[in-house]
């Protein structure tokens, strides 16, 4: 069992996940990247030091259940649990089809549930440690093309207040960070090809805030924050 800190990250993809796992190996932790695809992760984790492949589907209790008693048997009690993972489903109310309006709510809102569920009583026994997560400006406003993500965001972001206003108190800090923009991903430069540099969220920038987050003294704690590139309209 490693002596570092554990961080356990769900959702490492190529953009913000994976940032999020280089940044906290970077800061001395030992870090646990959830996700379905095993492949995915193991080339992640030969890429990154400190940071280890734990295949996991963050819908499915059993599965998570798995996944971090696996994290406490290989690496130890995991003091920061960031769920990253997404399900980005669009499309107006007519449009999207009821079993992805329920996969959107269950890998972003259950997802938290079951995550935190099986994190943070181990926090709560220290009297430390955080839980952050990642929101979407959707999170605040349900656009005609958001049926699904928007009222997966906004049941995620309550959900993630309710236990900050439970954990807090006794001394584990809850983040919720509002992403405004578009992450830069190679899928993403594919698609918006012809925008500039400058239009894209980094995901480095994102997880560098996301590490100071977790870090903050207790006096000054954060619960919503949002990240969007300085020309992005808001």
């Amino acid at each position: 069992m490693a002596s570092k800190p554990v961080c356990v990250v769900t959702g490492v993809g190529p953009g913000t996940g994976i940032a999020v796992a280089r940044r906290f190996a970077a800061g001395g932790y030992e870090v646990a990247m959830l996700a379905r695809s095993a492949d995915a992760l193991d080339a992640f984790a030969r890429e990154t030091p400190g940071a280890h492949a734990v295949p996991a589907d963050v819908a499915d209790p059993a599965s998570v259940g798995a996944a971090f008693a696996r994290v406490r048997s290989e690496l130890g009690v995991p003091v920061v649990l960031v769920h990253n993972a997404g399900n980005a489903v669009f499309g107006s109310v007519l449009d999207v089809k009821p079993a992805s309006f329920e996969a959107a709510w269950r890998v972003n809102t259950y997802g938290l549930f079951l995550a935190a569920r099986a994190a943070l009583p181990d926090m709560l026994e220290a009297g430390r440690g955080a839980l952050l997560v990642t929101g979407a400006t959707a999170a605040r406003r349900g656009g005609a093309g958001f049926a699904a993500f928007a009222s997966a965001k906004a049941a995620q972001r309550i959900l993630a207040e309710s236990i900050a206003r439970s954990v807090g108190p006794r001394g584990v800090h809850v983040a919720y960070v509002v992403i405004d923009g578009v992450i830069d991903m190679p899928a993403t430069r594919a698609f918006f090809e012809d925008k500039p540099d400058e239009f894209f969220l980094k995901p480095a920038a994102i997880a560098e805030t996301y590490y100071q987050i977790a870090h903050q003294d207790r006096s000054a704690w954060t619960f919503e924050t949002d990240l969007r590139p300085f020309g992005e309209s808001w």
